[in-house]
Parts: structure tokens; sequence; C-alpha cells
């Protein structure tokens, strides 16, 4: 029944990620829940809801926690994150980006200020340099590839952000790829698989970076994506992306092999390493926090944790790009 109530665990086995993952969903709003007793329960109807990429977010802005298991040791202390709109106000400093690594910056930024409140919006690549322009977050962050220069991030820059000088300092290089079912039964191995009509897909978000780099795909093949099955389809998510093709809704999905971390039933086929950057106002450069951002970015413990994580080439991390 669509009303039935399901524990933390029986969620965690639908969707085939850990128990901890599942109220990390419940704390940023993906999925919503009651309490029975002392228990945290949500309906088989919302885990529906949520496996079709149509859940909607009560709010705009959250802190993402990610699971114990997921962080390094050095970054397992939690900070209290509140729900804030898109526009800055007072003492608030709002980082965009929805990565994992965004969470071991926030969190050796929170032991550097305690007045200071730290608020993480979940804008994409695209949107979020576009609010960084209209000076409604502090920092963007993006992965968006140019299919024309076969480089990442800085003519989308200058295109979105005219007048601003901006820098960009590398967080991280990371691998994107397809999402596959275990054990891969299509045989998939590349882009051009797109044009086969056995294929079905789920898709990104337009203006998250992922799906930047499939519509650049398909434009230099020649393919319109209105004819791939599923291209319509959008999740909000890395994680919701895998899970519905763990569940076999869909043949394959895109995204970073960071996104495969608490999903189990599916396998990863790398396509392309990508640039993972940080975006600022070259006029803030010089203020705090965001000398201290950079400073994070290019010390050893940070780069350290990224590497225990094991997807992230770290050797540029913290180097200025561009500006």
């Amino acid at each position: 029944m669509e009303n039935d109530l399901l524990s933390a665990q029986e969620v965690a086995d639908i969707l085939k990620i850990s128990r901890n993952t599942v109220y990390e969903l419940i704390k940023r709003g993906d999925l919503n829940s009651s309490k029975v007793g002392k228990q945290v329960r949500v309906t088989r109807n919302e885990v529906n809801t949520y496996l079709s990429g149509t859940a909607q977010k009560t709010v705009s802005v959250m802190r993402d926690i990610p699971s114990a298991a997921a962080m390094p040791k050095a970054v397992k202390k939690q900070n209290t994150y509140q729900a804030v709109d898109e526009n800055i106000r007072g003492n608030e400093f709002i980082i965009c980006g929805q990565d994992i690594s965004l969470d071991i910056l926030a969190n050796h930024l929170g032991a550097y200020s305690d007045t200071m409140q730290l608020y993480r919006s979940y804008l994409a690549s695209y949107n979020g340099i576009y609010a960084l322009y209209q000076g409604r977050v502090n920092i963007a962050t993006a992965h968006l590839w140019d299919g024309d220069l076969d480089e990442y991030n800085a003519s989308y820059i200058k295109k979105m952000m005219p007048g601003i000088p901006a820098l960009t300092i590398r967080i991280g290089k990371r691998r994107q790829g397809f999402y596959v079912q275990k054990n891969n039964p299509k045989r998939i191995t590349g882009w051009s698989d797109l044009k086969r009509r056995d294929i079905t897909i789920v898709n990104r978000e337009r203006g998250s970076g992922t799906r930047v780099l499939l519509d650049e795909k398909l434009r230099l093949m020649g393919m319109i994506g209105d004819y791939i099955e599923g291209y319509h389809h959008e999740c909000k998510s890395h994680l919701a992306v895998a899970s519905l093709v763990s569940h076999k809704e869909a043949d394959l999905g895109i995204g970073s092999e960071t996104g495969l971390m608490n999903v189990a039933g599916i396998d990863f086929i790398p396509l392309q390493t990508e640039c993972y950057d940080l975006v600022m106002r070259l006029v803030d450069a010089d203020k705090q926090p965001y000398k201290r951002i950079m400073e994070i970015l290019a010390s050893d413990e940070f780069k350290m944790d990224l590497q225990l994580l094991g997807c992230y080439d770290t050797q540029e991390t913290g180097k200025i790009i561009w500006n």
C-alpha cells in the first residue's frame, strides 16, 4: 500500500543505500518523514516519489552532511547549519554546490570561525554561477565542460559574469561516466551507445555540470536529446540517478564517481576526467573568510581528506586556475 509506513532500514533496503544515507536524505528535505513514537517513518509513496525524481524540496538551501562511513575521520565533526533562502544577509556565508568535497571544506571552515553562519545551496554549476553574478551567494562551484574548447569552466564564467572579474581555484579532478546496472547487461561502453534504441537513460537537471556535459556530447555527435528514451526524466542529485539505475528504472545514468558512495547494484564506466573548481569574485579574494578558504584548499590536510575518499586527483588542488 502506498501509505504503508517504512522504517529507515526498510527505506535503505528499497533504495539500496545505507541507513545513514536515508537519514541524510530526510535531513536535507529529499525525503519527507514522520515520527511514530521515537521512530522515524517514511511512507512507501514518498519513496516512490523520490525514485521518480519528482520530489519537491521544501527548502532551497540546506547543509549536506555525508554519512560517517563516507567521511574521513578528520572531518567527522558536524557543525549546525540552517535552511535559508539564497540571499546573503548579515554574517551569512553561502556556498553553492552538491559535491562531498564541499562538506569537507565546510568542516575545515567551521573550525576557523564560530560566529560565521555557514550555509549550503544546492544550486548546481550553471545556476550557481548565475547566483554569484547576481550577488545572491558568496561562492559557486562548477564543472562545466566546453565541447568546442575541450576545457572546463573559464569560457562559461567569462560569459556569465560580464563586468565582474572572477577567481577560479581548483578543488580537484574526478571522473565522470556512466552508471550502469551491475555487470552491465546492455554492454554499454561509451557515448555512442546513446544512439541505441534499446537504451533508456535517467538525466540530471538543467544547469548541472553533468547535464551540460551530456548536452555538449550530444551536440558534437549531432544528436538531439529528445530522441533518447528517458532524456526528460530528470533527477537533482547523483544519488537519485544511481538509485534509479540500481532499481532498473533506467539502463544508464551519468554522474561522477563520487556519486557511487553508499549505492549498491551498479557499476561505473569512466568516460572523462573533469575539473571541479571553486569560483569567487576577485574583489573578495583579499577578504575573510575567502582568504581562509583558499588557504584550506591549498593545505595538506584538505588534500589528504580528499585523497581518503579515493575519487579525487589532488595534484592541482588549491591552485588558482583562472582570473
